[in-house]
């Protein structure tokens, strides 16, 4: 019970800290929050809210594969609370947008706005994800080469110094 109470406790500090750039600015304009906005919108950004979306949705209607007489009514309800969803996932683009709008003023958002409305910038969305998926992939194989290179030239360098590591 301590232990939750003063995970809240610096839960809140840390909010606070975060939100005083905020505070200290003010509430950002409407026009602001639009260009904001825009930028988590065209940034390809809000690709992950369907990531995550569209599997559950998925799972739910997997359900029909133990249940086959609940197929006609379960896809119904999907197609019923798959607004909602939306509706949910639209919450994340605003807070995504007031993420941006509180770390970066209208004039830098528009800039950014412009790159991704440009042919560099759709190009960039376009291949992030295939992008991401060759760095994942790659610092996967990079972090194990440097962390045996780390403990490689540790070793050697405290058998200079007459410790051996093991």
């Amino acid at each position: 019970m301590i232990r939750n109470a003063s995970r809240l406790a610096a839960t809140s500090v840390a909010l606070l800290l975060l939100a005083s750039p905020v505070l200290a600015q003010g509430q950002p304009s409407a026009g602001h929050m639009e260009v904001a906005r825009e930028v988590a919108l065209n940034s390809g950004m809000t690709r992950s809210f369907d990531a995550i979306t569209e599997p559950l949705l998925a799972q739910l209607q997997q359900m029909n594969v133990t249940r086959p007489e609940i197929q006609k009514d379960l896809a119904e309800v999907v197609a019923l609370i798959r607004p909602e969803v939306e509706k949910k996932k639209q919450e994340m683009v605003d807070n995504a947008a007031r993420a941006f709008a509180s770390r970066m003023n209208e004039a830098e958002l528009k800039a950014v706005a412009a790159f991704y409305k440009s042919p560099a910038g759709v190009k960039y969305v376009q291949i992030q994800p295939a992008v991401l998926d060759d760095i994942v992939r790659d610092l996967a194989v990079w972090t194990q080469s440097t962390s045996e290179f780390i403990i490689t030239r540790a070793r050697e360098e405290m058998g200079k110094r007459g410790h051996q590591l093991q």
